[in-house]
């Protein structure tokens, strides 16, 4: 959506799954022998930068995942800063980018640390589960965390509500978030819709692929919320 709005854009695929990477067709990269994205975490030179890693897609600039990130956590944890890499990567990159989205782990390891404290301004999926409630919980406690250790602000910029299926369980979920966040903070609503799946299997987002969805107009609505965001933020 930023993207289509005529920013200039990089996604930084954080997640070792490498479901974006593959989802916008980069799989050869997710298991290339060249430079990766993992050794520019791993590595404190000036051989292996964030920029050689990153790749051209139709619509934005991809840092693609690469397969041995699942071997970055245990290694990240002994390393020297290794929860400011990705943070380091980014102030050395040359081109300056006007937005980077940072794609982050499910988990709560040095990998989603690596993301939150680089970007700082967080935007949180959440599904319309009770079991988002804990996870909540336990995300924003960590912020906290962070903060504290690294004196750093980690602000939740607003809440996306994914792949919310018609069901009661989904609408007792809303009315929850909307009680608990939304006086604070804002809150989108994204319903399980095909046509987004379809676009992914064509290596595309909502917006570069033919089929359009109803869903585009809350993702327009997000992009344009971290528009205003942006000024005088990381």
């Amino acid at each position: 959506a930023l993207a289509d709005r005529g920013e200039d854009v990089l996604l930084v695929d954080l997640d070792a799954q490498g479901n974006a990477t593959v989802g916008l067709g980069f799989e050869s990269a997710y298991t290339d022998a060249g430079t990766s994205l993992y050794d520019v975490l791993l590595e404190l030179d000036n051989e292996h930068r964030l920029d050689e890693v990153i790749r051209q897609h139709a619509e934005f600039d991809v840092a693609p995942a690469h397969v041995d990130m699942f071997n970055a956590e245990a290694e990240l944890q002994t390393a020297m800063r290794g929860r400011e890499r990705l943070w380091m990567a980014l102030d050395e990159l040359e081109r300056k980018y006007e937005f980077v989205i940072v794609d982050a782990p499910p988990t709560l390891g040095l990998l989603t640390e690596n993301a939150l404290l680089a970007c700082r301004n967080v935007l949180v999926p959440a599904l319309a589960e009770v079991t988002s409630k804990h996870a909540l919980d336990i995300l924003f406690e960590h912020f906290e965390t962070l903060e504290s250790g690294y004196g750093v602000s980690v602000d939740p910029i607003g809440i996306v509500i994914n792949r919310i299926e018609v069901d009661g369980e989904a609408d007792r979920m809303i009315e929850w978030f909307e009680e608990s966040f939304g006086d604070t903070m804002p809150l989108w609503r994204v319903r399980n819709r095909v046509t987004i799946k379809r676009a992914l299997a064509h290596n595309a987002s909502v917006f570069g692929h033919s089929e359009r969805t109803d869903m585009a107009a809350r993702f327009s609505a997000i992009a344009a919320h971290l528009g205003t965001s942006r000024a005088g933020s990381r």
